[in-house]
């Protein structure tokens, strides 16, 4: 058995939401994802997917994308991403696939690991995510530290000692030096999200959100005060799941 991850499918198939705007990497891109995922992925092994799964609105419209994920082999953990407007009640999701866990404010094992899971968020001092943190942002963020620490003491308090923590954004901040026209040659390893997460035993992040060849550069061989991270951005990983155990 192994375990998996891979983030931002961005699938559509009853939207209207080409991908292929944002480069030519994403033409038929569900094709590529379905390739690379059959060629590594049995029905044996887990794949953890930390968000922006669906392009719909409603579950409705996120069916056809669900059903998708549910074809593949091996059982699929995954959490919310800032696009997945179509995830409302948790409940109702984890009745619909045998083989595919939602997880919000609690975590799952793997063997001898917890995969815990939070959708994360921009940082005050974020300046990499434009436009920069907002007053509006105050509640998401406060919101999203919050259930990291719920799912992170669950999973403690069950008697984890090695926890797989995946998150849809970076939990630091990137800091974008506007008269370079670039990101800080070392962006820090402290934020409010890293605050939390050292204060348990995450033993590897796995996080998506970045896109575009200059954020892949900045996130290719990263630690977070550290802890081992993994960007798992679907195109970061030429839409093949990447091996995390």
């Amino acid at each position: 058995m192994g375990l998996y991850a891979i983030s931002d499918l961005h699938l559509s198939f009853l939207c209207n939401k080409p991908m292929d705007i944002f480069g030519d990497e994403w033409i038929n891109h569900h094709l590529k994802l379905e390739e690379g995922w059959r060629a590594q992925v049995s029905g044996d092994d887990t794949v953890i997917i930390p968000g922006d799964i669906s392009w719909g609105m409603r579950l409705e419209e996120a069916m056809d994308d669900l059903e998708f994920i549910h074809r593949l082999p091996g059982r699929k953990v995954l959490s919310k991403g800032n696009h997945d407007y179509w995830w409302n009640s948790t409940d109702k999701l984890n009745g619909l696939f045998k083989d595919m866990i939602f997880l919000k404010n609690s975590f799952v094992w793997y063997e001898d690991h917890a995969i815990c899971a939070a959708k994360g968020w921009i940082c005050p001092r974020d300046t990499w995510s434009a436009p920069t943190f907002k007053p509006e942002d105050e509640k998401v963020f406060k919101r999203e530290r919050v259930r990291l620490g719920l799912s992170l003491s669950k999973a403690k308090n069950a008697g984890a000692e090695k926890i797989i923590l995946m998150l849809h954004y970076p939990p630091c901040p990137e800091i974008f030096d506007d008269e370079a026209g670039g990101f800080a040659e070392k962006p820090p390893e402290e934020s409010d999200f890293m605050d939390i997460i050292k204060e348990y035993p995450v033993e590897k992040i796995i996080y998506g959100h970045i896109h575009g060849a200059l954020c892949f550069e900045q996130n290719m061989c990263r630690t977070f005060h550290g802890i081992p991270a993994q960007l798992a951005a679907a195109d970061y990983l030429e839409f093949k799941p990447v091996r995390i155990l």
